[in-house]
């Protein structure tokens, strides 16, 4: 037997799981939360390595032999000529990018551009966006930047002791907005574009590679994004979709290829295996949710569901469309939320609970069909989040979606994935695995819900929906889903 670590440090906290190379067993764990508020745009990155090492304090690491890091996405670490920060990092949450990604946009020539270049259009997320904001809003910075890490290639490079080769892996690099999964190639050019002049990027790893080995003999793996390490960890393949409820959305789902889309609502992602994840994201899920709860005077989001549990499917005629904080899938930066199909015998609190959580199943099932109208085979949907073990959302999430729903019980999914990458990249450097079949492990607990004889009342409650949308953004989708 042997023991890995995998190690997820995310906006908030670092957590760490030792595992079993053989079967995926935690053998034992840890945590500590960063010692910044986790709202913050941007951060001194030693708060990831002060974290790091609480975690994994008292002997948590002993008898390791490998560690694979998964990190937060989308932040940017820009580094001077002897590798010291030229400023904070930039954080994935920092929204000031937004004008630099529209003139982006313009400066290749469009969204189509973008999105044929390297798989995605740039956000003011993505690490392009923030360089083109770094030279337009601090240009003597900006002219001391002569290489750019994310968070993961960040830790990566620390914990293998700063050495002069700096590397990252596929799934990071898809989410920078100047990598391309479909080709695998950087396009530096684009980093011009953004930043005004060229720079060092890391090297881009293969899935089961390793970054190298501490001084104390310790593997490190290529390393991932939170999102890549946690599809890695759950053990999602093609047929599999993941939809996560946060206050806003996302569906991913893995595919053989990558997805140029000139609407920029498919984001293009490698995964950690050697596949790719297009990923879909919408604006509004569980906002939806904690908006109607307050309208209704409830205290929590359980009291919301017992309530619309008593209503029945299709909520009497009322569809709440949940475009509360505008939307990105449909495309309509600029709406609002509606409430449609008031009537005297519908203007009742069970009714109204019933159509918040239809609203939210709807569109982010508009989300998945964004991907089926791609190729995109989905037979089975991981549903994630707190509220996804809520009554309302099983009743009503199988039907809606099309699809098998399968819920796994919490756990840390992206430090799993960073652990049976590190297992992976073990196995490989001692020759008993192969660079292309990663460690099978145990399948995670899960609970599992088909929609039975109610896949035709589910149909109904999104043939609804999709009437109510198209009447009051007629073409949203252009033909789309519904």
């Amino acid at each position: 037997m042997g023991i890995v670590a995998g190690l997820d440090s995310s906006s908030a906290l670092t957590q760490i799981v030792v595992c079993d190379t053989d079967t995926g067993a935690v053998l034992r764990q840890g945590y500590a939360a960063h010692p910044v508020d986790a709202k913050a745009t941007e951060i001194d990155p030693q708060a990831w390595l002060l974290s790091l090492g609480e975690a994994a304090g008292g002997g948590l690491l002993e008898g390791v032999q490998a560690i694979g890091v998964s990190a937060q996405q989308h932040g940017l670490v820009p580094l001077d000529h002897q590798g010291n920060l030229v400023r904070p990092a930039l954080l994935g949450n920092d929204k000031r990018a937004q004008v630099s990604a529209a003139d982006l946009i313009d400066a290749l020539g469009g969204r189509q551009a973008w999105a044929e270049a390297v798989g995605s259009v740039p956000q003011a997320t993505h690490p392009v966006a923030k360089l083109r904001w770094l030279a337009r809003a601090e240009p003597e910075v900006a002219q001391r930047v002569v290489s750019v890490l994310q968070p993961h290639d960040w830790l990566v490079w620390q914990l293998l002791g700063r050495p002069a080769r700096r590397t990252t892996d596929r799934g990071s690099a898809s989410g920078t907005g100047y990598w391309s999964a479909g080709s695998g190639s950087y396009r530096p050019d684009l980093v011009e574009l953004a930043l005004g002049h060229r720079c060092a990027l890391p090297e881009v790893l293969g899935p089961a590679d390793s970054a190298g080995t501490t001084p104390e003999g310790l593997l490190i793996s290529a390393g991932t994004g939170e999102t890549m390490a946690a599809a890695f960890g759950l053990g999602v393949a093609v047929g599999d979709a993941v939809v996560s409820l946060g206050a806003s959305g996302s569906v991913m789902a893995v595919h053989h290829e990558a997805l140029a889309d000139p609407s920029g609502m498919i984001t293009s992602y490698a995964d950690a295996t050697g596949m790719h994840l297009p990923v879909v994201h919408t604006n509004n899920a569980v906002r939806a949710l904690r908006g109607t709860a307050e309208m209704l005077g409830l205290d929590d989001l359980d009291s919301l569901s017992d309530l619309a549990m008593k209503s029945t499917p299709g909520a009497c005629g009322l569809v709440l469309l949940p475009y509360l904080e505008g939307e990105r899938t449909p495309r309509l930066p600029h709406t609002a939320g509606t409430l449609s199909g008031l009537r005297r015998e519908s203007m009742k609190p069970e009714h109204l609970a019933r159509a918040a959580f239809e609203g939210m199943l709807c569109s982010l099932a508009d989300a998945l069909d964004v991907l089926r109208g791609r190729g995109v085979e989905v037979r089975r949907v991981f549903l994630l989040g707190a509220t996804a073990g809520l009554p309302a959302v099983q009743a009503a999430a199988p039907a809606i979606f099309g699809a098998q729903v399968v819920v796994p019980q919490p756990a840390d999914y992206a430090a799993l994935g960073a652990a049976r990458q590190a297992a992976w990249a073990l196995g490989v450097s001692q020759g008993t695995l192969s660079p292309t079949a990663p460690p099978i492990w145990q399948d995670a607990a899960v609970q599992l819900l088909d929609a039975g004889d109610e896949l035709a009342v589910g149909q109904a409650v999104r043939q609804q929906y999709g009437a109510t949308r198209d009447q009051l953004h007629p073409g949203a989708f252009s033909g789309g889903a519904g």
